[in-house]
């Protein structure tokens, strides 16, 4: 029997809620594909700085590099934002990412047919979306030096660096590629070189390796076009190809044209060693503890911790078929809910699925 090790990372807010649920539902997953999963808990976020005086204590991070993968639900509340930077719980997802390499973030956006309803754009305008945004994610002005604040000048001011190598862009680039060959083999790559020389290089540097690759099919757009396109007519992106703060801004854009940003997994990867699984939304701190969070990206999250992460393509299926099946019988949670929809707390919703598993 295979023998897994994963690390969960509850975090804040609704953290604790959506986490039992994937908790259940893994270890039933495990018995009817006959393999073994140790589920090991540690704090990260606001509630590991509140117990250690740090968003990412040394232990938990150590504890994720020995694992087999992380699966994280979501940090923040607005109680910590008076911290200094450096203790703030989003503080501690940078350290995470840089300190198991985590340089690809992967972001599908799939409508699914059951929930065509619940967008707020028109049923043909999403109906076809199924799309894949590639990220990448420990470069870029996030984490580029130098930073700062300058204070002891008359206005204040504040700055940061937006930088790239070649080498960073060319490795996100060949994530790109692997995907999109699995797909439709179409890249659309998204910059704004038209006034910044880091995207410059970004535009040259994808096009030089995409080159060599006579499958794909490229396509270079400006930042706030790709906005527009992608609420106009999102059905035209296959694959979306990006740096780390536009693709951050792009990602939770697109999570919205199925609905809810409650519905949407992500994976971060390197080359080698654990990934980190978690969905997209944040902790939503204003529905912690009543239990009506929706926990389907996070167990949709943990589908592709299976599928990516584990090589357990089998378990991941019956996952999300059971997903499907359970919100095609009309089961929705208060944020994809509709009119004719009943509406089920957190953990009934995962008791449902439970049952179709």
């Amino acid at each position: 029997m295979k023998k897994y090790k994963i690390v969960l990372l509850s975090g804040d807010g609704i953290g604790p809620e959506i986490s039992d649920v994937s908790k259940k539902v893994l270890k039933e997953l495990s018995k009817n594909h006959n393999f073994d999963i140790e589920i090991i808990e540690k704090l990260f976020g606001g509630i590991a700085y509140e117990k250690y005086g740090t968003p990412s204590p040394d232990e938990t991070i150590d504890q994720c590099k020995k694992s087999d993968a992380v699966l994280l639900a979501c940090v923040g509340d607005i109680k910590y934002d008076s911290l200094a930077r450096e203790l703030r719980p989003e503080s501690g997802l940078l350290k995470l990412r840089s300190a198991l390499n985590l340089f690809a973030n992967i972001r599908p956006v799939k409508v699914r047919k059951s929930l065509l309803d619940a967008s707020t754009l028109k049923k043909e305008i999403v109906e076809h979306v199924d799309l894949i945004v590639v990220r990448e994610l420990i470069g870029g002005i996030y984490f580029g030096k130098p930073r700062g604040h300058i204070t002891n000048t008359k206005i204040p001011k504040a700055f940061n660096t937006m930088v790239y190598d070649s080498a960073e862009i060319e490795r996100i680039t060949e994530i790109a590629i692997k995907i999109a060959n699995q797909r439709n083999k179409k890249i659309c790559s998204v910059d704004k070189s038209n006034v910044l020389e880091v995207s410059q290089l970004w535009r040259d540097t994808v096009l030089n390796i995409t080159s060599k690759d006579k499958n794909i099919s490229l396509s270079n757009i400006y930042v706030d076009n790709a906005a527009m396109q992608l609420v106009r007519d999102p059905g035209q992106f296959d694959v979306i190809l990006t740096s780390n703060l536009f693709g951050d801004i792009l990602s939770d854009l697109a999570a919205m044209l199925t609905g809810s940003i409650g519905m949407l997994p992500s994976a971060s990867l390197n080359n080698n060693g654990p990934g980190v699984f978690e969905p997209v939304h944040g902790s939503a701190p204003d529905i912690a503890g009543k239990n009506i969070a929706n926990p389907i990206a996070m167990l949709l999250s943990a589908s592709m911790m299976l599928k990516i992460g584990l090589n357990e393509e089998e378990a991941a299926e019956n996952l999300e078929t059971a997903i499907d099946k359970v919100l095609s019988k009309g089961f929705r949670t208060a944020d994809i809910a509709d009119g004719s929809s009943e509406v089920l707390s957190c953990s009934e919703i995962g008791d449902k699925i439970m049952d179709e598993i």
